[in-house]
């Protein structure tokens, strides 16, 4: 397998970003930025590059994958907007919250059967990349199952081997929490990786979505 290329990011207009569009959009597997760590780019609506996500990974075909989208537009295009997740969005979001809700039937069933958990980045390069390819990409951690999250490129590479196409390299990422994951399919909701692991707290998504408007 080819070593994985490595390209300086810096901004929207970043030629490197408009590479790594064109590597997702003919299937390829993309390391890039976000607001928590490192991530693993695909197109999400490609079940063979969903697939290499997965299988690069070393992930259990049964644990779905998460997906960025740029914007409430593409959201909706792709999962059933609520109004508890509107009130969610407008709170926290661009920003470490993922919402789980009902996909719609054309998303791949390999990102998960019954839902497309999503969230839209606040990281300049992460949204810049999403926005660029038009439709959802997967974000997912750039390392092995159950191996520490990445911090920097070299991190990612060393952990998944040379098993991608191409690595933006903005420098070391902060290290922050991850993202909290809120399944509005469940009734009540359920809060996965709240804080002190996840970036939010509990009682602030309840409190939120108990809101009026």
């Amino acid at each position: 397998m080819p070593n994985t290329r490595v390209r300086e990011v810096k901004g929207f207009t970043d030629s490197a970003v408009d590479e790594a569009v064109e590597v997702i959009k003919s299937g390829g597997l993309v390391v890039y930025p976000t607001e928590t760590c490192y991530g693993l780019g695909a197109d999400a609506l490609n079940p063979e590059a969903v697939r290499k996500v997965f299988m690069v990974k070393h992930r259990p075909f049964d644990i779905p994958l998460t997906v960025l989208v740029a914007d409430l537009e593409m959201w909706g295009r792709f999962a059933e907007l609520t109004s508890e997740a509107l009130k969610l969005i407008r709170k926290f979001m661009p920003g470490p919250l993922t919402i789980a809700l009902r996909k719609k039937p054309y998303v791949p069933d390999l990102l998960d059967p019954y839902e497309l958990a999503a969230r839209i980045s606040s990281h300049p390069t992460a949204q810049a990349l999403v926005s660029k390819v038009g439709s959802p990409i997967t974000a997912t951690s750039a390392n092995v199952h159950g191996e520490p999250e990445p911090y920097t490129v070299d991190e990612a590479i060393k952990s998944l081997g040379q098993g991608v196409d191409l690595a933006l390299d903005s420098g070391k990422i902060p290290r922050r929490n991850v993202s909290t994951v809120v399944h509005l399919t469940a009734s009540p909701p359920r809060i996965l990786r709240a804080y002190p692991k996840g970036a939010f707290k509990t009682e602030d998504i309840l409190k939120t979505l108990k809101e009026n408007g």
